[in-house]
């Protein structure tokens, strides 16, 4: 081989080489909060990695709660890049507490206004809403003679001693939209009075909010306090439960994304959240929730009431996330003693 061969040989193979390194300096890692369920991640991230395939999400998984408490810890030195899926009301208090990098993303003005943050550029935007639900085993509710709630109140009935599980508050996100919204439905001292009922019937309180409906569809536990859409997904897989909505209405929350202050991928961070309010993200969400925040995007979910967002009760998120603190310590000093061990 001759010199000025193995010398275009060489720059052939170190043009390649900067090609490559290039190449792997360009994709990005996003580290993502997210109270998201685990088997979704995987289908939001190849969905959003389809029109940003050189972004890498890394994602860190927890209950509401938990996630929550760590950004807060977190505050003087932030690990997150972005959250994408976490509760509302939560990231109201990691705006409260100037947490938050304000961001309008593309399109983002034709998000139903309730599913954003009001400010003119929004420290956040929602995705969808879930909703309260309790899950009925039939089969062990014929077993144990137990007859079909209707409402809230239903609960603190005697029959049902024993036989009710519901997630923590201040570890599910579920719990905390179940806590805030009776106080809510009923006012505070009636709130907690129901609660009060509501505790003698407790056999645990979990600390996940999907965890009671699963409980339930295996037969561990005839009722399980949760949420409607892991409820319609087990009874879609067989499960012999029932969706009850109770007729005092339904808590609800809505999971949202939003980018955390301090970031130093700000670029990628915005570029997942003008995916975030998109129509295919919008389109996807609505794979596992009935109501989404792009309006006329979402189609019927099986097993969900026609009219699921009538039922949804006027959440005041503001108040639940300005007395989310003394809520939950209240909730704790009462109940704690029910919880499973972490």
């Amino acid at each position: 081989m001759t010199v000025k061969l193995v010398n275009k040989l060489s720059i052939a193979l170190m043009t390649a080489g900067v090609a490559l390194t290039g190449s792997v300096q360009a994709a990005t890692e996003l580290t993502v909060y997210t109270a998201l369920e685990a088997d979704d991640l995987k289908r939001y991230a190849s969905e959003f990695n389809k029109q940003y395939p050189d972004i890498k999400i890394k994602w860190v998984r927890d209950s509401t709660g938990i996630v929550t408490a760590k950004l807060l810890a977190e505050k003087e030195n932030p690990q997150a890049d972005a959250v994408w899926g976490l509760a509302a009301t939560s990231l109201l208090v990691l705006k409260g507490q100037a947490m938050l990098s304000p961001y309008a993303p593309q399109g983002v003005e034709n998000l139903s206004s309730k599913f954003r943050d009001a400010d003119q550029v929004p420290s956040w935007v929602g995705m969808n809403a879930w909703m309260a639900s309790i899950c009925f085993n039939t089969i062990e509710a014929k077993k144990h003679n137990l007859p079909k709630p209707t409402s809230w109140e239903d609960l603190t009935k005697p029959v049902y001693k024993g036989h009710v599980i519901m997630p923590n508050p201040n570890s599910s996100g579920t719990g905390f939209l179940d806590v805030s919204s009776w106080l809510q439905i009923f006012g505070e001292d009636k709130g907690w009075s129901f609660m009060d009922g509501l505790h003698q019937n407790i056999s645990r309180y979990t600390h996940s909010g999907s965890k009671p409906c699963k409980l339930a569809a295996s037969g561990e536990t005839p009722i399980g306090v949760s949420f409607a859409f892991r409820g319609a997904k087990l009874k879609n897989k067989g499960a012999p439960i029932d969706l009850v909505f109770p007729q005092e209405g339904l808590g609800w929350d809505m999971e949202a994304a939003a980018i955390i202050k301090g970031t130093k991928n700000l670029s990628a961070a915005k570029k997942l959240l003008d995916f975030a309010v998109s129509k295919d993200a919008n389109q996807m969400y609505n794979k596992g929730f009935a109501v989404v925040a792009m309006p006329g995007v979402a189609k019927p979910v099986q097993y969900f009431p026609a009219d699921a967002e009538s039922l949804m009760i006027d959440n005041n998120f503001a108040w639940a996330a300005n007395n989310r603190k003394e809520i939950l310590a209240k909730w704790q000093n009462r109940y704690d003693g029910k919880s499973e061990p972490k």
